[in-house]
């Protein structure tokens, strides 16, 4: 149970600006993890063990990858009781990302608006505090979300992928391809029927070198939007069936504004995450499992605030349920709620 209540810190983060927010949580996450002063915010974790993708969960709830975008707080957040995190998007090389101002909270509605942009320290930063982290030696399951520079051409986007994929994956217990950020001009063009078809096949022809070269077989899953009908869907999954690829995560943020229309931030660029985007995310969770069939593994993200939340993204289909606008308005005690709501 965490040392101090989320109502104070809250209180405080809430009235700055919101990525000056979210660097001083990392920077104290940073600071404290592996300490005594972890118990501040740290939870016994929920023992609800599973298997999915040939590993085995220590529970079904997961940081979403975003949050995290450099692995410098893997234990910090490990500590809240996930059975599994993801940090990235790391692309090959540093980047800064979009202008500032570039997040905006909606809390009227639960939400966040942002359009960093794929912003990180770049490939060996982050593998070099991916290989600090403790959280996999203590029974946690580290995904690791790769994407591309902003700099490179959408047409030879596959190179950074596969120089990624070569970096991280030694280090990842699952790896995830990132094609669904709407922060990175042209990005979303990969979830086409012949572009994907392409990137996955030439990522998975690597992916089987890599699996003879270090003896070990790494899941590799792919994250898709929720701005998706259902024939574009269907297209997707029979890509991802075709390409060996072993899951599926959905859903990235949207660019909808149907529910936020008229708030302040509304009309801000970037995707929206959080509470908005629960029922979108849901209903492709729904259409993904239909074209996939029963045992294809699918991660859900997307509005969860709840352990009731997390519960219906299972009832869609989901085997697994990620969380991050919740964890900022909720707060870590969101985990737990999550954790026990899902368990059975």
């Amino acid at each position: 149970m965490a040392f101090i209540p989320y109502a104070l810190p809250k209180a405080v983060l809430f009235n700055m600006d919101p990525e000056a927010a979210h660097e001083l949580t990392m920077n104290a996450l940073a600071a404290f993890q592996n300490t005594p002063l972890a118990c501040l915010w740290a939870a016994n974790r929920v023992d609800d063990p599973v298997e999915v993708a040939g590993l085995k969960f220590a529970n079904r709830i997961g940081m979403a990858a975003g949050l995290d975008k450099n692995g410098r707080v893997i234990d910090g957040l490990g500590a809240m009781g996930f059975g599994f995190v993801e940090v990235g998007t790391v692309t090959p090389k540093a980047q800064p990302g979009n202008p500032k101002p570039r997040m905006f909270r909606l809390p009227q509605a639960d939400a966040l608006i942002n359009r960093l942009g794929f912003n990180n320290e770049g490939l060996d930063s982050f593998l070099a505090n991916v290989k600090r982290a403790r959280f996999r030696q203590n029974g946690g399951i580290l995904g690791l979300n790769i994407g591309k520079n902003a700099a490179t051409p959408i047409e030879n986007a596959v190179d950074d992928y596969l120089i990624c994929l070569d970096g991280v994956f030694p280090h990842a217990d699952y790896i995830t391809v990132n094609i669904s950020s709407p922060n990175t001009k042209n990005l979303r063009a990969l979830q086409s029927d012949e572009a994907l078809d392409d990137l996955l096949g030439r990522l998975q022809e690597r992916r089987q070198q890599l699996i003879q070269q270090h003896g070990r077989t790494v899941p590799m899953f792919v994250k898709i939007a929720p701005d998706l009908d259902e024939t574009q869907v269907g297209v997707i999954a029979a890509t991802l069936q075709k390409n060996g690829i072993d899951g599926v995560i959905a859903t990235n943020t949207t660019i909808s504004r149907e529910a936020v229309k008229g708030m302040p931030h509304a009309e801000e660029m970037g995707g929206l995450s959080g509470k908005p985007v629960f029922e979108a995310s849901n209903q492709v969770i729904r259409q993904l499992r239909a074209a996939l069939g029963p045992r294809y593994p699918i991660i859900g993200v997307g509005g969860v605030m709840s352990g009731a939340d997390a519960r219906a993204k299972r009832d869609a289909g989901a085997d697994l349920v990620q969380i991050y606008t919740g964890l900022i308005y909720r707060g870590p005690g969101l985990v737990t709620d999550c954790a026990r709501a899902l368990r059975g």
